[in-house]
């Protein structure tokens, strides 16, 4: 029982950070396109400023989690993909420095450098954590320690790639729909543009990787037919998707970046309800079999433990990010909502 809990708050927090920090990956992987001009520019980083650091924290808790339910998880994933973590928390770091630095001085090389970091190390994280899904999905070869072994290009494969795809046009409709949400003027309209095209490549890709997901995982769907509840994941995933368009030429932002919300969200838990038990699936002709709930959990007493501090926390957590989001609510415009 407590090994399926964790698994499921392990699935919600990296669903939750999709979908909070997905729209800042979002707004910086349109950054250069939607924004022509500075004060452009200078609207859409105003847009996260109150809130971008505060949805990362999320990364973070998942990690934590990872680290007291599965260490032995943490341990094989950690070591395995030490490289591909490493220039993941490097470009956390440069879209973060982009962010802070781009104001501290006010000239036009120095601004511009700070918007092409922003921009390239948001495509560059949402192209990996794309990825980063993909391999989990696929499967990764397995020593007989249950460690990853392999090298950074085996985990750039075709379906990982094409998973980074996704993840990056996705993430960027989910931006497109936040700054219509969160921006007024020429910003708006152009984000608003966007919309269409971008969702249009997003169901495509959607479709592509899951039908490339037979392939590279023959058994995957076996849990819908043993829990049909789980239907419900993909189906309102299929019907949040149906709705972006329809929304956006109801000129509802709002309703519609909740669709695109909900987009990410029921597709991350799609994903997760067809791996489950397991969490690094082996590929064929591995020396250990998949790491999973079981296999790579903590004592109970430590996950018992863990828990209910877990839950403590999140309330914590929840109250701060519900009054963050209700103190910067409304759109950027002429008057700077927030100056870092």
């Amino acid at each position: 029982m407590l090994p399926t809990a964790w698994f499921v708050v392990l699935s919600f927090m990296l669903a939750g950070y999709a979908v909070l920090d997905g729209f800042d990956l979002g707004v910086g992987a349109l950054h250069l396109f939607t924004g022509r001009s500075d004060r452009a520019r200078e609207m859409a980083i105003d847009a996260i400023g109150p809130v971008w650091n505060g949805n990362e924290v999320w990364l973070i808790a998942a990690g934590g989690s990872m680290v007291v339910a599965f260490p032995h998880l943490y341990a094989a994933a950690f070591s395995g993909f030490y490289l591909a973590l490493m220039l993941v928390l490097w470009l956390l770091v440069v879209r973060g420095l982009s962010i802070e630095f781009r104001h501290q001085v006010q000239h036009r090389l120095w601004t511009d450098a700070w918007d092409v970091g922003f921009a390239a190390a948001s495509i560059l994280l949402a192209v990996l954590f794309g990825a980063a899904v993909g391999n989990v999905l696929r499967g990764v070869p397995l020593d007989a320690d249950g460690s990853f072994r392999g090298s950074f290009a085996l985990l750039l494969n075709p379906f990982a790639l094409l998973c980074g795809a996704l993840s990056l046009v996705t993430l960027s409709l989910h931006g497109a729909a936040y700054l219509a949400l969160r921006v007024t003027g020429e910003l708006e309209a152009r984000a608003r543009r966007l919309v269409v095209p971008l969702w249009a490549a997003a169901v495509a890709l959607l479709a592509a990787v899951v039908a490339a997901s037979f392939v590279v995982q023959p058994g995957f769907t076996a849990n819908f037919g043993r829990w049909p509840v789980l239907l419900a994941f993909p189906l309102a995933a299929l019907a949040a998707a149906a709705a972006v368009p329809a929304l956006h030429r109801a000129n509802r932002p709002g309703a519609a970046f909740a669709a695109t919300s909900t987009l990410i969200a029921t597709t991350l838990a799609s994903a997760a309800a067809g791996l489950y038990p397991r969490l690094l699936p082996a590929l064929p002709g591995s020396a250990h079999p998949s790491l999973d709930i079981y296999n790579t959990a903590s004592a109970p007493g430590s996950q018992a433990i863990a828990l209910g501090i877990y839950l403590a926390g999140m309330v914590i957590v929840a109250v701060y990010m519900v009054n963050v989001y209700r103190v910067w609510r409304g759109r950027v415009g002429d008057e700077h909502l927030y100056k870092l």
